[in-house]
């Protein structure tokens, strides 16, 4: 009988002494040991991006699907359960096998040095060797050069979604450092999907793929996606295809619904499975609404919201949501990581919050306290308290504006915990 898999994660996180160490020497050495199962993977597509990576991979995923696919699809950070991360021919892995295959590679790995994220990335290339399916995505974890995930020699399609400033103690100070970083997945000859870049990470994504000879698919250039008149409309060199509106809120889901079609049209995509790509994909904690729970029971007549975005582009993605949201007042329960920019995040949001109650994330060394996160609210001008856990902050809102609008937001860790907790 296989250990629990909790248990062994828990071995896995003290093997190396960071939790981020960028290279792939360890990882190259884990998958020699265990027969390269990387080389052996159903057709892979690659997915990096500062923003939109999840959400874009969840909605490619869904298209496929539609046309009967079975999908292996890799992702990072877990939100409820480590689980989350691999899904093996569309079903998240069971607890025993994903037992099975973790005791496999610790025992191949054999006590030497290597992060987490590296020892739990081969193990879930394992079991996608060894179920069978019609595709793979793989969400790169951070940046991409150097990323664990990017051992696949011929992926049959890369995507970058867009590229903002973020992890920047790992992958560079300026946006062309961080877009040569994510720009690190593509591959000779391999076609890319490129989401909408600013001019500076653009440049850069495009001269790498000229050495390479990697035809792009390029927003604003091969593609295009827009709402109107409460309807998407998506165009390529294919001709127009007029859809729904992303089931995923908010209007940046466009642009990566946009990059979704784009990959789905290139691969020969029906236009009933584009459709189901913006209709039936499931990404949470992106603007999820939540509706049963001690905290929706907590928030009373009041909506209750979730998302884990957790830089500035995530605020503007927020604020650009809440802008188009029926009128009502907004308040917000904010916590953070110390290693993000707080004041980027707060900058658009500010505008669209009539409160904010600050919290610390439980169980989370890098946590931002409620009271640094209290002043830098302050800063940005939005009227500021913090709470002892996020049901104090949605109980005490209820009481003070029934009916009003909360939204639980500002990082992944946050709204992990806020899922287990309200199950």
């Amino acid at each position: 009988m296989s250990e629990g898999s909790d248990l062994i994660l828990a071995r896995m996180m003290a093997l190396h002494p960071k939790i981020i160490d960028l290279t792939l020497d360890r990882v190259w050495r884990l998958l020699a040991a265990l027969g390269h199962p990387e080389r052996t993977l159903p057709p892979v597509i690659h997915i990096a991006g500062t923003n939109g990576k999840g959400s874009t991979q969840a909605m490619i995923r869904a298209g496929l699907e539609a046309m009967g696919d079975k999908v292996h699809a890799y992702t990072s950070p877990h939100l409820a359960r480590f689980h989350e991360r691999i899904r093996l021919a569309g079903d998240l892995i069971s607890e025993d096998y994903l037992s099975e295959i973790l005791e496999e590679c610790e025992e191949a790995n054999a006590g030497i040095p290597i992060t987490y994220f590296e020892i739990t990335t081969c193990a879930a290339l394992l079991a996608f060797a060894r179920t069978a399916a019609d595709w793979t995505l793989l969400e790169v974890g951070l940046g991409g050069r150097l990323d664990a995930t990017n051992v696949v020699e011929k992926p049959r399609l890369t995507v970058i979604t867009p590229v903002s400033i973020d992890h920047q103690q790992y992958l560079g100070e300026t946006l062309p450092e961080i877009a040569g970083e994510k720009a690190g997945i593509l591959k000779r000859g391999v076609p890319c999907v490129v989401g909408p870049q600013e001019d500076a990470a653009l440049e850069v994504i495009e001269a790498k793929a000229a050495k390479l000879v990697a035809p792009l698919l390029v927003h604003g250039q091969h593609w295009t996606a827009w709402e109107e008149r409460g309807r998407l409309i998506f165009q390529d060199e294919t001709g127009l295809l007029d859809l729904p509106l992303p089931n995923l809120p908010g209007p940046h889901q466009i642009d990566n619904a946009g990059a979704a079609l784009a990959a789905l049209r290139h691969l020969g995509a029906t236009e009933a499975a584009c459709e189901a790509s913006v209709t039936k994909a499931y990404w949470p904690a992106r603007m999820q609404r939540l509706t049963q729970g001690p905290l929706v029971e907590a928030a009373g007549v009041c909506e209750l919201w979730l998302d884990g975005g957790h830089n500035p582009a995530g605020g503007v993605a927020v604020a650009s949501t809440l802008a188009r949201m029926a009128p009502k007042p907004t308040h917000l329960v904010l916590g953070m990581l110390n290693t993000k920019d707080i004041a980027g995040y707060l900058r658009p949001v500010a505008a669209q919050a009539r409160t904010l109650t600050a919290v610390s994330i439980p169980g989370e060394a890098n946590t931002l306290s409620a009271e640094e996160t209290q002043a830098a609210a302050a800063k940005a001008g939005i009227e500021a308290g913090t709470a002892e856990s996020v049901l104090a902050a949605v109980t005490r809102i209820a009481a003070k504006d029934p009916g009003a609008r909360i939204l639980i937001c500002g990082s992944l860790y946050l709204a992990g915990g806020v899922l287990r907790e309200n199950g």
